[in-house]
């Protein structure tokens, strides 16, 4: 009765297996779990057969079920928004060996490689050549962008050097009018639209064929122009959103 009011099962003992859902059946192992009181519980997929809404809610409820029982939970997951939401710790592996290891914010805004920044979430990279180190600041040299690009940077990195500019999506500004002159500055054409309800992504199409993608957040019903298919656009993004990577 404990382990079931624990996993929010109660009144639901006398059923059997195949008269519950995905979801009780995944509850129900969970109890199993967790009735011995272990000092570790080993999670594989844990809300894999969980539809999204569901899964939704579940991870919420992992993670306060967790610090009730003051468990340590190892998760094993493909589903890096799952991981995001429920983990204190991310370990990203890659060919059986760790990649990095660090909480979700670092993880995601300051991963330590091109695989990572890939890995997990959506990222644009560019490829540039570092043309100054000033300190804080790094320029760079890239074909996609005319004016240069700069980021802030606290490790040192040789000028002359190749280096991958990495870039969220959501830290792309996407303007009709074109904005001033200067660093982190692209132009090009909206290819497609993707709608998600709380964010809008725009897939925007560079002078040279690539593909980059810009997110916004949709903060209001109502926008005085929006932007549209076959758009011409610029996109800007501040030094500090950019992640200066050398691997």
């Amino acid at each position: 009765d404990e382990m079931l009011a624990l996993v929010r099962l109660e009144g639901l003992a006398h059923r059997k297996p195949h008269q519950l859902s995905g979801g009780q059946r995944q509850r129900v192992a969970l109890a199993r779990a967790i009735a011995p009181k272990p000092k570790m519980l080993l999670l594989d997929e844990p809300l894999g057969a969980l539809d999204r809404k569901l899964r939704e809610e579940t991870q919420f409820e992992l993670m306060a079920l967790q610090q009730r029982l003051g468990m340590t939970f190892l998760i094993v997951t493909h589903d890096q928004e799952e991981a995001m939401i429920t983990a204190d710790r991310i370990a990203v592996m890659r060919a059986g060996q760790l990649a990095q290891i660090g909480r979700p914010a670092e993880v995601y805004e300051a991963p330590n490689s091109r695989y990572v920044a890939d890995f997990i979430g959506d990222v644009n990279l560019f490829e540039a050549r570092v043309t100054e180190d000033g300190g804080d600041i790094i320029r760079l040299m890239s074909p996609e962008a005319p004016d240069g690009l700069e980021a802030i940077e606290d490790d040192e990195v040789p000028v002359g050097s190749t280096a991958w500019l990495a870039v969220r999506p959501e830290k792309m500004r996407v303007h009709l009018d074109p904005p001033p002159p200067g660093p982190n500055r692209l132009e090009g054409q909206v290819a497609d639209i993707g709608y998600l309800g709380d964010w809008t992504t725009y897939l925007v199409e560079l002078p040279g064929g690539r593909t980059i993608r810009a997110a916004r957040a949709n903060a209001s019903r109502v926008v005085e122009r929006p932007v549209d298919w076959d758009d011409k656009v610029w996109l800007t993004f501040a030094p500090d959103s950019a992640v200066v990577l050398t691997r």
